[in-house]
């Protein structure tokens, strides 16, 4: 007979471990002895043994008991069970990883890649790096708050600036940044982008809730940076009838 403390070095576990099976009801507790110590036999060294074969392999505490009193089949079926969420768990480490890893490379977006890929391929239409970054954050706002819908209004957007006579009208939003709120250029592009907007979507307007603050959030993010976009917006809505942001 061996104390608690060799049973546990024969095993290669900590006697925190042995004492944490005998409270899940994995091993069964011996009595004392006369000297007040707890001994244990072969079978338990063995019991213990496959008990930690078993929760090393992943198989949850909770199951283990279950597992060693099955039958052959039920015993095949059940770790089976275990192997197939071990890979489901082995799937979701791997995508936490390689999310870990872009944080690393220093892309803290958590954009699809199709979004990621439109929004490299800005700059070689021209946008500047400003523009480009302003539209990173906000689809990352698009796609936290709305994810039913954003895909939606980014496959609308990406068509739109697929078609260069379209696309024109962005990089004049883009450029006009640094103009003067009154410079004559500013009400020309608002008239090119009403009509634009009309032509294309009619009065129903564009796809997406309407019930949302989000765009209005949007929009007052865009107008922050610069008079020239504010002013450009106020003059869209005037154009196209709608209630100032």
């Amino acid at each position: 007979m061996i104390t608690i403390g060799q049973l546990a070095g024969y095993a290669g576990v900590s006697v925190k471990t042995v004492r944490v099976y005998h409270a899940k009801g994995l091993l069964p507790e011996p009595g004392r002895d006369a000297s007040g110590y707890r001994r244990y036999g072969a079978q338990d060294a063995i019991d213990l043994i496959k008990i930690r074969a078993l929760a090393e392999a992943g198989v949850p505490l909770s199951r283990i008991r279950e597992l060693r009193a099955a039958d052959e089949e039920e015993f095949g079926r059940a770790l089976r069970a275990v192997d197939d969420d071990l890979t489901a768990r082995i799937r979701e480490l791997r995508a936490t990883q390689a999310r870990l890893r872009r944080l690393a490379a220093g892309d803290l977006s958590p954009l699809p890649d199709e979004v990621t890929a439109h929004l490299a391929e800005l700059s070689g239409w021209g946008f500047t790096p400003r523009w480009v970054e302003l539209q990173r954050d906000l689809w990352i706002l698009v796609f936290a708050t709305h994810p039913d819908h954003a895909i939606t209004l980014f496959h609308d957007q990406a068509r739109t600036l697929a078609d260069p006579e379209p696309r024109q009208l962005f990089l004049d939003y883009d450029r006009a940044h640094d103009l003067d709120p009154d410079d004559p250029r500013v009400d020309d592009l608002a008239g090119r982008i009403a009509r634009a907007h009309r032509e294309r979507y009619g009065p129903a307007g564009p796809p997406g809730p309407t019930d949302s603050e989000i765009p209005a959030l949007i929009q007052g993010t865009v107008n922050a940076s610069s008079p020239a976009w504010r002013r450009l917006d106020t003059l869209i809505r005037a154009r196209l009838g709608l209630p100032s942001s």
